[in-house]
C-alpha cells in the first residue's frame, strides 16, 4: 500500500496534455502541484505564513529556476544557482499579475508561491506550466482566491494560430502572446509580434480564453478531489456615516486639489486637505492608540478614488483636463550624450525618459546560462528607474523586478526592428534611464530608444513607439483613456499597453483589474492606441526620420568579408601567430569563423580596411597582373627563386628572368634568400599548382594589362609554385584522411 494520497487531473490543451498532481511531493506546503506536459515538469508551492499588521496584501512569488531540470551544470565560478535570472523573473511577474487582484481584501497573511521546474524537454516552455501550477496549487491550498486562473500561449506561426506552440520554433513565430485569466475573463496579456494587426490580437486572445476555460474546469476538479477548507476573511468596512460627514465638509475642497496642475503640486494640495480632514475627524488627544486615524485615512482614500473615477468616468472629465483620446505634450530630442555611440531624449508630460545605445562587437553578446533554448544575445534593452524621477530619495541597489519587465517590454517591442548580424555584425545595447515618471514610464522607454537607435546608425525596420491605455468602468459607464498619467494608472481597471510601428503591433502587454472588461472594450483600446502610435511616431520624425547612414566616429568600426574556408589557416598562421600579428599591427579584433566569416572591429574605419586589404591580399588566389611589392625570396635553387606572394602561396621567378635581358649563371649570383622585390604574376596554372612571375620593372612586363601579360607568360617553359611549396609552411587547414581499408 502506497503512503502517498495521490489526485490527479488533465486536460488536452492544444496539441499536448497538461496534468495536475498533487498528494505525492511537498506535502507540508499549504499547496503543492507538480504540472507536467511532456518531460516538463513544475513543483508548484502555494504556503500561508503568520498574519502581519499592514495594509497591503503580502504576497511574494518566486520561481526558482534549477539548471539540472535540463541536464546542465551552472556556468558560475561556485556551479549553483545565484539570484534568478530575467526569464525567472518574468515568469515570476506573470503569475503575480493575474492572481494578485483575486485575493480578498483584508487578506494580510504572509504567502508565497514558489513555482520550481524539475525537468524540462524543451518542447514544452515551463513557464505556461508554473503560471498554471501556482493557481492550482492556491485552488488546493486554505487561501480563499475568488477564482482560478489559467495561462495559454498562441503563437502565429506560417499564417496559422497554434496553442502552446513547442519551444523550438518560438524564434519562427511572428506573434508569441501569453494570455493568463479566469473562465469570466481575461486578466493578463503579454506579446511580442513583428507587426501584427488589431483583429489578430483579438482572434488570438478569443483561442487563449476558450483554451483557459478548460484549464479552469482542470483546477476546479482538482480543488473538489484535494482541496482544503479555505480560511474566512472579514473584508474591512468603513463607516459610511464617516465618509458621508467628510464628503460633506471637505469634497469640494478635495474636488479642487484634484484640479491642480502638476504631479507633485496635485499630490501635495490633496495631502493637505487630508491633514486637515484628519485633525478635524481624529485628533491626537482623543486617539493615542491611531486607530480613528487610520479609520479616518481609510475613508478620505475610498473618498479620493471615488471622485476621481467618477469624474472620469461619469463626467469624462481627467485631472489634468485632457480630452480622453488626448496625449500630453511631447518633446524629442537626439545626440544628447556627445560620446555615447547614440542618445535620444523624449519627454511626454511629466515622464522624461533618456536613452543610450552602445555598439559592441561580437564578443561582447549576452551570454544566456538557463534552463531556455537561447544562449545569447546580441541585442538587449535595460531599463532604469532611480528614486529620484518621482522626487523621492531612496536606495540604488540595482535593478528590481519592476525594472526587468519594463526594459523586456521595451526590448520585445524593438526586436522586431532590429537587422541581422549578417547585415549589421554589432552587439547593440540600449539603455533607458527614467528621469522623470508620471505615467507609462516603460512606452517612453521604447520611443526614446527607437529614435537612440536611430542616431546611432542602426539600421532598424521601422521606427517604433508606445502608448500606455487606461479604462475606468462606473456601472454601465465606461471611458477608454489615451496617455494615461500615474493617478489614472493607479486608480483605474486596466493598464494596457501598446507598441508597434506606423504598419503594426510589436509589443502589447495588459493587466485588467475587474471582470467586466468586454471585446468590444478591448477594440476600443487597441483602435484608439493605434492612433496614439501614430501620432507619437510622427512627433519623433520631427526629431529624427531614419536611421543615421555614418555611425558616431566613437563607435567601433567593423567589417565583415567572406574568405575561401581553405585560406582560414593562411588567416590565422602556426599557433595563431599571424592573426596575433594583424591584431597588433592594426589595433583590431579579428573573429574567424568556420565558413570563412571574418568580422574585423578597430577603433577607426582606415585601420578596418586597411585590415581587410592585408587579408584579402593573403587570401585572394593570384591572377594574372597581380603585382606584389617587398615579396620575399624564401628559397633559391639552380632553376630560379621561389618567392612568397602571401602567407603559404610562392611563385617562381625563373633563372632567365632574375635579370632581365642578361644570361645568369647561377640565381645566387643575384638573389639571396630574405631579399625582398617588386614581382608581377605572369602565368597561373591551378591544374598543376604552378605560378609564374617576372620581375615589375622588367621592360616586357611595366605598363602591360593582364590579357598582355597571359600572352607573355613566365618566359621559361616551365613556372612553377604554388601551396605546393615547403615543407614545414603552413599551407591552410589540414583534412584528415579516410582510414585505408
Amino acid at each position: 500500500m502506497s503512503m502517498f494520497d495521490v489526485s490527479r487531473v488533465s486536460v488536452d490543451v492544444g496539441d499536448s496534455q497538461i496534468s495536475f498532481e498533487t498528494g505525492k511531493l511537498a506535502k507540508q506546503a499549504g499547496g503543492a502541484v507538480v504540472v507536467q506536459a511532456g518531460d516538463t515538469m513544475v513543483l508548484c508551492t502555494a504556503t500561508i505564513g503568520s498574519l502581519r499588521d499592514v495594509d497591503f496584501l503580502p504576497l511574494t512569488v518566486d520561481v526558482e529556476e534549477r539548471m539540472y531540470a535540463a541536464g546542465k551544470i551552472p556556468g558560475s565560478f561556485f556551479r549553483r544557482e545565484g539570484k534568478s535570472g530575467e526569464k525567472a523573473t518574468l515568469t515570476a511577474r506573470m503569475i503575480d499579475r493575474p492572481i494578485r487582484p483575486l485575493f480578498p481584501k483584508g487578506w494580510h497573511y504572509e504567502t508565497q508561491l514558489v513555482a520550481m521546474p524539475l525537468s524540462v524537454d524543451h518542447v514544452n516552455p515551463y513557464d505556461i506550466l508554473a503560471m498554471n501550477g501556482a493557481s492550482a496549487a492556491l485552488a488546493i491550498s486554505e487561501v480563499p482566491v475568488a477564482k482560478h486562473v489559467g495561462a495559454v500561449r498562441v503563437g502565429k506561426l506560417e499564417g496559422d494560430f497554434v496553442v502552446n506552440p513547442p519551444e523550438e520554433r518560438h524564434e519562427e513565430l511572428e506573434l508569441d502572446l501569453i494570455v493568463a485569466g479566469t473562465d469570466e475573463a481575461i486578466l493578463m496579456v503579454e506579446a511580442a509580434a513583428e507587426g501584427v494587426t488589431e483583429a489578430e490580437i483579438l482572434d488570438a486572445l478569443d483561442i487563449a480564453h476558450g483554451e483557459i476555460k478548460k484549464l479552469v474546469a482542470a483546477m476546479e476538479e482538482l480543488q473538489q478531489k484535494a482541496g482544503k477548507e479555505k480560511i474566512q476573511v472579514e473584508a474591512p468596512t468603513i463607516d459610511e456615516g464617516l465618509i458621508n460627514e467628510i464628503r460633506s465638509s471637505h469634497g469640494q475642497a478635495l474636488v479642487d486639489a484634484i484640479a491642480t496642475e502638476g504631479k507633485l503640486e496635485r499630490y501635495e494640495a490633496i495631502d493637505k486637505v487630508k491633514d486637515e480632514v484628519v485633525a478635524k475627524y481624529a485628533p491626537e488627544a482623543d486617539d493615542a492608540d491611531g486607530e480613528r486615524k487610520a479609520e479616518v485615512k481609510a475613508a478620505f482614500a475610498s473618498i479620493e478614488k471615488d471622485t476621481i473615477r467618477k469624474a472620469i468616468a461619469v463626467d469624462k472629465k481627467r485631472p489634468d483636463g485632457r480630452a480622453q483620446d488626448e496625449i500630453r505634450p511631447i518633446e524629442c530630442e537626439v545626440d544628447i550624450s556627445p560620446r555615447v555611440h547614440g542618445s535620444a531624449l523624449f519627454t511626454r508630460g511629466e515622464t522624461q525618459i533618456l536613452s543610450n545605445v552602445a555598439l559592441g562587437t561580437t564578443r561582447m553578446d549576452m551570454r544566456l546560462d538557463t534552463l531556455g533554448l537561447q544562449t545569447t544575445k546580441r541585442f538587449f534593452h535595460h531599463y532604469n528607474f532611480p528614486p529620484f524621477s518621482v522626487g523621492e530619495a531612496g536606495f540604488m541597489r540595482g535593478p528590481k523586478r519592476r525594472d526587468i519587465g519594463h526594459g523586456a517590454l521595451a526590448e520585445r517591442a524593438l526586436l522586431a526592428t532590429i537587422p541581422d548580424e549578417e547585415s549589421f555584425p554589432y552587439v547593440i545595447r540600449a539603455v533607458s534611464e527614467t528621469l522623470e515618471s508620471n505615467g507609462s514610464s516603460s512606452m517612453g522607454s521604447v520611443c526614446a530608444s527607437s529614435m537612440a537607435l536611430q542616431a546611432a546608425g542602426v539600421p532598424v525596420s521601422a521606427p517604433v513607439a508606445g502608448v500606455a491605455m487606461g479604462l475606468i468602468k462606473e456601472g454601465d459607464d465606461y471611458i477608454v483613456l489615451t496617455d494615461i498619467a500615474g493617478v489614472e494608472d493607479h486608480l483605474g481597471d486596466m493598464d494596457f499597453k501598446v507598441a508597434g510601428t506606423v504598419d503594426g503591433i510589436t509589443a502589447l502587454q495588459m493587466d485588467i483589474k475587474i471582470t467586466g472588461v468586454t471585446f468590444e472594450i478591448l477594440e476600443d483600446a487597441l483602435e484608439q492606441a493605434l492612433k496614439g502610435r501614430q501620432f507619437i511616431l510622427g512627433k519623433m520624425a520631427e526629431a529624427i526620420d531614419g536611421p543615421r547612414e555614418k555611425l558616431s566616429k566613437h563607435a567601433p568600426a567593423i567589417e565583415s568579408i567572406k574568405i575561401d574556408p581553405e585560406k582560414i589557416g593562411a588567416v590565422i598562421g602556426k599557433g595563431g601567430e599571424t592573426i596575433r600579428a594583424l591584431c597588433e599591427e592594426f589595433e583590431a579584433e579579428i573573429d574567424v569563423e568556420d565558413d570563412g566569416t571574418v568580422r574585423i572591429y578597430a577603433p577607426t574605419g582606415d585601420l578596418v580596411e586597411a585590415c581587410v586589404a592585408r587579408i584579402n591580399s593573403m587570401t585572394k588566389e593570384a591572377e594574372i597582373g597581380d603585382r606584389y611589392n617587398s615579396a620575399k625570396v624564401v628559397k633559391t635553387t639552380t632553376f630560379g627563386a621561389f618567392v612568397e606572394l602571401v602567407k603559404g602561396t610562392d611563385g617562381l621567378l625563373h633563372i632567365s628572368n632574375v635579370k632581365p635581358g642578361e644570361r645568369v649563371d647561377s640565381v645566387d649570383d643575384v638573389l639571396s634568400a630574405g631579399e625582398q622585390i617588386d614581382v608581377t604574376v605572369v602565368e597561373v596554372d591551378k591544374e598543376r599548382g604552378r605560378i609564374g612571375l617576372r620581375l615589375s620593372d622588367d621592360p616586357s612586363v611595366a605598363g602591360k594589362s593582364p590579357e598582355e601579360l597571359a600572352s607573355i607568360g613566365s618566359g621559361s617553359g616551365g613556372g612553377s609554385g604554388g601551396d605546393r611549396g615547403r615543407g614545414g609552411r603552413d599551407r591552410g587547414p589540414r583534412r584528415e584522411r579516410e582510414p585505408r581499408g
